[in-house]
């Protein structure tokens, strides 16, 4: 029960991300103070976090370097465009699409080499997948249809995500033996990099509810995320986070429908059921011959590394909420936990 209740926690406070967005829209702050200020509360968090497990933040420009290339991708970049979306889309609807990561990550995979060829049931995944962003879309109405500026912005930001993953799996990986330091770095420099946005208009008549809302954005759903995703992982194994990520849609559409009222319409849902049941068939792996057996892995020079549910080996970027997730062996093969914020 201990596990439902951290994981239903956890998906509440991650899912309510989109819900967050639009309420501090609503409230009259822009789409550029939203995102400068969410990065300035989240680095805080995980300066915090880090600073109380010890880690210190990289010292060495070629990191600092490279984590801005992430933070632009993975946090300063998709943060402004799902602002900019939601101003003309539900929150509920960027969740869903949010949801479509997996799919632009296995297609820039495939382009760049770094995923094998598929099969048929990760293609039909693939597929499967597009469908439901169609069928969410649904272009070949009239007037009901979501084929908008917005809409488009909010799948520029699930590709940036993309993006971010594949660059970070390149040049990041197996850097971080300090996680929430580096984690803090990343959006330290997206604060940075956000911080043009706000020429952009500054906030009209901002309410103190969207104060509170964008509060609750930066501190909770981004930089107290990642720390309770992280440990969710390192203590019961990448599944569970897994399992976390596929209630996120729910979740925002649940909380758009209840707290802002937005339609709940058959479409939007059934495009969202589409779209998870694809991103949960693009993860179907099938061990290939000579594959070392579950439980253990072969490092770079043969040997044979012990590994099992829930036993970290090392980081790994993954994730718009901070790169760096532990990766281990489940009973389904290699799974690799995905932390979003």
């Amino acid at each position: 029960m201990t596990s439902a209740i951290r994981m239903g926690v956890l998906a509440l406070l991650w899912g309510s991300g989109f819900l967050w967005i639009k309420i501090s829209l609503n409230q009259g702050l822009t789409p550029g103070w939203i995102t400068f200020v969410r990065c300035l509360l989240g680095a805080g968090v995980l300066l915090a976090l880090a600073h109380g497990a010890g880690q210190r933040l990289p010292r060495d420009r070629a990191t600092w370097g490279r984590l801005g290339v992430a933070a632009f991708f993975c946090n300063a970049l998709p943060f402004l465009l799902f602002s900019i979306g939601e101003q003309t889309v539900d929150s509920g609807v960027a969740g869903v699409l949010n949801a479509t990561t997996p799919l632009w990550s296995l297609l820039i995979g495939l382009a760049l080499g770094s995923e094998r060829p598929l099969r048929a049931a990760r293609s039909a995944g693939l597929v499967l997948g597009f469908a439901g962003v169609l069928l969410v879309f649904a272009p070949w109405t009239h007037g009901s249809g979501l084929i908008s500026a917005g809409a488009l912005a909010l799948l520029g930001a699930s590709v940036s995500y993309a993006v971010a993953f594949a660059y970070m799996a390149r040049h990041l990986a197996g850097r971080g033996t300090a996680p929430l330091a580096l984690s803090a770095a990343q959006l330290l420099a997206a604060t940075g990099l956000s911080t043009p946005a706000l020429t952009a208009g500054g906030p009209a008549a901002v309410t103190w509810a969207g104060v509170l809302a964008v509060a609750v954005l930066g501190v909770f759903a981004t930089g107290l995320t990642f720390h309770l995703n992280y440990r969710m992982i390192a203590e019961e194994g990448p599944t569970a986070a897994a399992t976390v990520g596929y209630l996120l849609p729910v979740v925002s559409v649940t909380l758009g429908a209840l707290v802002l009222d937005e339609p709940l319409t058959p479409r939007v849902v059934a495009g969202m059921a589409v779209v998870l049941v694809g991103v949960g068939l693009t993860r179907v792996r099938t061990r290939a011959a000579g594959a070392p057996e579950e439980g253990t892995a072969r490092s770079p020079a043969g040997r044979t590394v012990l590994r099992g549910p829930g036993r970290p080996d090392r980081t790994t970027p993954r994730g718009p909420n901070g790169p760096y997730a532990l990766r281990s062996t489940t009973k389904t093969g290699i799974s690799r936990s995905v932390l979003r914020w």
